[in-house]
């Protein structure tokens, strides 16, 4: 899976908005957003943030 895909999963299974999920993860909402519409390499430490918040709601890829 795709981070675009583990994200729009993530969001649509939690029922967050991109600035909700900022918010919960402190990830910028830019960097979400570009995430989502780019297929972009996060960067290691930013992305762990990503997975700990999934961790926490039991979502595990």
């Amino acid at each position: 899976m795709s981070l675009k895909e583990q994200l729009i999963y993530v969001r649509t299974k939690l029922q967050l908005t991109q600035a909700e999920l900022s918010e919960q993860t402190g990830i910028a909402l830019i960097t979400i957003a570009r995430w989502e519409t780019i297929d972009l390499k996060p960067h290691v430490k930013t992305y762990g943030k990503f997975l700990a918040f999934c961790e926490k709601k039991g979502i595990k890829f």
